[in-house]
């Protein structure tokens, strides 16, 4: 797990030369040393386009393009021609949101009901905001204040109405953990098409098969690999399929027009193999330093609260309330020092709580007081017993 962690670390030092502790792994990972070795090749010598299909160098790309959508589908138990590669989850999540809306319009199907949850990321509500402009309905389904669907209200909302129903498997801030076999069995019964943004679920089971998912989106920089690029998961037995938001050459069975990228698919394909061969053990060790980042804080910070399903949560996250002090001052007190964040990065610099918390029943103040920390691959008890200090000497300078 720790393999090449020094390498890594060179990579954390600010401008000033001061190592930061990295402990914002949901907002995204640092690139594993194998992915990059797996990315060179397609970087410098075989620079192809995979789409050139009538010289060896052509070939030589779409053949790489090609192992990755396999490494991709065993990830999830899919097939190879059933992943879709875009440029990140923000786009599979659109394609596969807006492409139904569109396609459900032009095949003159009647069911106009959209159902995703209260604590989506933002780009799956505001992919299904954007369909209201065709006369789509789209409801919010609730949640717990343990961040976990109400399963009770949930199946009340579906009905022969519902077209399609979102929810995220792992929350991008508070980490906990939605039942999406029970929620894909109850859309199979009645209808309703099932799509999970699974770029936060490095550690469940993602089988489509066992989960009853005719679409996931998947991003490859939440597990180690590279930055812009991402899958989508398209069934072959959905039993309708989103039309494409980009025209062009049909590259990808229609679906999603352009050039692949083949060292970011190649980078993307190696993450995947990695995680897939590592993520049991990894999911155990993490849990371990979590839970002592957990009992550490919480000894000098005995105010301090969790937000959150812990029993079905990211092994990795703890989204932390300290009533003490409002989380932005701490995080920027901190600086250069620890790097962590109060949600999503997607909205950073948006000056609101977080729509998670307050769907949580948090009172703004209390969500003001929130923060997320991720401990990952490369975190050890050193970088722990550090941040610690550093933490709650801040927050006792503030009391």
């Amino acid at each position: 797990m720790k393999t090449n962690r020094l390498d890594v670390l060179e990579n954390l030092h600010n401008n000033q030369g001061v190592r930061s502790i990295y402990l914002d792994y949901q907002a995204s990972t640092p690139l594993d040393h194998r992915v990059l070795s797996a990315m060179l090749p397609f970087m410098t010598s075989e620079f192809g386009n995979p789409h050139s299909s009538e010289h060896s160098i052509g070939w030589t790309a779409n053949t790489a393009v090609e192992k990755a959508q396999t490494q991709i589908a065993d990830y999830i138990g899919s097939l190879p021609e059933e992943i879709i590669l875009t440029s990140g989850a923000t786009e599979s999540n659109n394609l596969v949101i807006i492409g139904l809306g569109y396609a459900a319009m032009s095949k003159n199907i009647s069911r106009r009901t959209i159902l995703v949850s209260s604590i989506e990321h933002k780009c799956v509500l505001g992919a299904a905001r954007f369909l209201t402009r065709f006369g789509f309905v789209v409801k919010h389904i609730p949640v717990t204040p343990d961040g976990i669907i109400d399963m009770q209200q949930f199946s009340e909302m579906l009905d022969n109405d519902v077209l399609l129903v979102s929810v995220m498997t792992t929350n991008n801030e508070v980490g906990t953990v939605q039942p999406i076999s029970e929620i894909g069995a109850l859309c199979s019964e009645c209808g309703a098409l099932f799509h999970t943004d699974a770029a936060q679920a490095c550690y469940e089971n993602l089988d489509v098969i066992d989960n009853n998912i005719d679409f996931m989106s998947l991003s490859a920089h939440k597990i180690y690999g590279p930055k812009g690029i991402g899958a989508l998961f398209v069934s072959n037995t959905a039993k309708l399929k989103p039309e494409p938001l980009l025209y062009g050459g049909g590259q990808q069975f229609g679906f999603r027009s352009g050039t692949i990228p083949t060292f970011l698919a190649a980078g993307f394909g190696e993450a995947a193999e990695i995680m897939t061969q590592c993520k049991q053990d990894e999911r155990t060790e993490l849990e371990c330093l979590r839970n002592h980042l957990l009992n550490e804080i919480k000894t000098k910070i005995p105010t301090i609260k969790i937000n959150g399903c812990m029993s079905h949560r990211h092994p990795g996250n703890l989204n932390l309330l300290i009533p003490e002090i409002e989380s932005k001052q701490l995080i920027y007190s901190i600086q250069p020092k620890v790097a962590f964040s109060t949600g999503s990065a997607c909205t950073s610099g948006v000056i609101e709580p977080s729509h998670v918390l307050k769907a949580m029943g948090l009172s703004t103040n209390d969500a003001e007081h929130s923060f997320r920390i991720t401990v990952g691959r490369f975190t050890d008890e050193n970088d722990i017993k550090t941040a610690v200090d550093f933490i709650t000497t801040k927050v006792h300078n503030f009391v």
